[in-house]
């Protein structure tokens, strides 16, 4: 019997092990995903006026109609030849968001309106979007200090005065 139950927990313990690994391993393969290296074009034309937003922070619809209205884009015009615009749309398709955040599509298609958006930013003060150094809740660099890299977790967070 001591040698059935020794066995039951070494199976007991190989199947935490397993799990462990198994959640360790998707969870290093959602980190990739999260973190794809944007196109030239997209970073060309879209950067070239704000931040080029990781595609994941939208979900495919949202993206969709952004790419559809660029001549009307949130105040500017800025419209693109149609062969950039299929290549950028599918790009974005791909990697549009597509867990939680995905669910539900933000007023306006603005990230900053996003509900998922206002939950995790609900304790900076008004008066941080008001500083010279940040301006606007668009501006994500300000205070995420690898926005560029698509990495926006706390630990690179960096509140301007």
């Amino acid at each position: 019997m001591t040698t059935h139950t020794t066995g039951g927990l070494r199976a007991a313990w190989l199947c935490v092990a397993a799990t462990l690994l198994a959640a360790t391993t998707a969870r290093a393969d959602e980190h990739r995903a999260s973190h794809v290296l944007p196109l030239p074009a997209y970073t060309q034309e879209c950067a070239s006026c704000h931040m080029a937003y990781p595609p994941r922070l939208l979900p495919a619809a949202a993206w969709q109609r952004v790419m559809d209205n660029l001549s009307r884009h949130y105040g500017t015009d800025a419209s693109i030849d149609a062969g950039t615009v299929r290549t950028l749309s599918a790009w974005l398709q791909a990697h549009a968001g597509s867990g939680k955040r995905a669910r539900e599509q933000p007023p306006e298609d603005r990230i900053t309106r996003a509900a998922w958006f206002q939950r995790e930013h609900d304790e900076v003060p008004a008066a941080t979007w008001k500083l010279p150094a940040v301006k606007t809740p668009a501006n994500c660099a300000a205070c995420h200090t690898q926005a560029e890299q698509g990495d926006f977790s706390e630990r690179h967070i960096r509140l301007p005065r």
